[in-house]
């Protein structure tokens, strides 16, 4: 039964990640990148990485997605819509078929390096995948998470001071 949900589940997150790129109206984009990143969501769930799940929801679904809707409306995208032309679909076609041969072979003929890590699957259970996140994010990687806050300060304090202007 897992299996026949993963299946339908990788279908829709296909058709809904296709509609993303061919849909003409922004709207309809927007509601089939909702459906995609529910999907992935999903995914997540079925390798019991229930944390990953729910930050997929709200960061990408939530928040990521109100943001790309506010924009379309703000920008009155409707006008803008242009026409695709044949050309670049089917090289964006080429290209994804391209890449899904290389990955498959890449996949089917490389060899698992053998290295484990610390982290099994006993000490995900005993000790939980949000407590290890944290511990690895505030810990190991608290250099590259300080940098990256400063930046988002910066990028909200730029957005601030370019708005400022044109009002």
């Amino acid at each position: 039964m897992e299996t026949f949900y993963f299946y339908l589940l990788a279908l829709v997150a296909v058709v809904s990640g296709y509609l993303v790129v061919t849909c003409k109206s922004p709207i309809n984009n927007a509601v089939a990148l909702m459906m995609t990143f529910v999907c992935l969501a999903n995914f997540y769930v079925m390798l019991q990485a229930p944390f990953m799940a729910a930050i997929q929801i709200m960061v990408y679904a939530g928040a990521i997605l109100m943001l790309i809707i506010f924009v379309i409306m703000l920008l009155n995208m409707d006008s803008l819509k242009g026409q695709k032309t044949s050309h670049s679909v089917s090289w964006a076609a080429g290209l994804g078929v391209l890449i899904f041969i290389q990955v498959y072979f890449v996949l089917n003929r490389s060899e698992p390096t053998g290295l484990t890590g610390g982290i099994t699957n006993q000490v995900v259970a005993t000790v939980g995948h949000t407590q290890l996140i944290a511990q690895s994010l505030f810990t190991d990687f608290l250099l590259p998470f300080e940098i990256a806050s400063i930046l988002l300060l910066v990028a909200i304090v730029g957005a601030v001071v370019l708005a400022k202007k044109n009002v």
